[in-house]
């Protein structure tokens, strides 16, 4: 009888700890806040995985270029995602290209005469080319504040890709907010 309320405490700390495992953190808790203050980071999901540059916020792994004097604003977003992969041949990198791009406001990027978007990736030997023959792309991108006198850009962008003979790629929950 002494023996009971031992077996009791045991098997119930036993149990205790068969509950505890370590869980890997949500890909949407890894993004990047959606800041407009010039913070200098991108982040989104791809399928569900979180997708960032190595180096958030370093020149070398994003920049945005936007030229207000190219017919109306012309706004290119490119960033790179070395994959620490020395067999590959190159990053994976993501560009969004927007002309033209005057003001804040959602900006649908099926528009093969005004936009463009662009997918390589080496992991998957598929590079996606919205305009390419064959290649779906349907999505947004939605600019948030571009301020010319602060000098900040940041917006919001989602879509999907997919081409025959590759994975079809959905990007969620982008976002950016880059110092000009």
């Amino acid at each position: 009888m002494h023996n009971l309320p031992l077996t009791t405490l045991l098997l119930a700390a036993l149990l205790g700890l068969s509950q505890c495992t370590k869980k890997d953190p949500d890909p949407v808790d890894q993004l990047p806040p959606a800041t407009q203050t010039g913070a200098n980071t991108v982040g989104c999901l791809l399928n569900g995985q979180l997708w960032a540059p190595v180096g958030n916020g370093t020149s070398k792994n994003f920049f945005i270029d936007y030229d207000t004097g190219y017919t109306g604003g012309l706004f290119n977003l490119s960033v790179e995602k070395d994959l620490g992969n020395n067999t590959l041949p190159s990053p994976q990198t993501l560009s969004i290209y927007v002309n033209p791009l005057p003001q804040t406001g959602v900006y649908l990027l099926t528009d093969l005469n005004r936009t463009r978007v662009l997918f390589n990736d080496p992991t998957r030997r598929c590079v996606y080319e919205s305009r390419e023959v064959g290649t779906y792309c349907r999505g947004t991108l939605t600019i948030t504040r571009l301020d010319m006198q602060a000098r900040i850009i940041a917006g919001t962008f989602e879509f999907t890709l997919a081409k025959p003979g590759c994975d079809t790629l959905k990007f969620t929950q982008g976002r950016f907010d880059k110092k000009l």
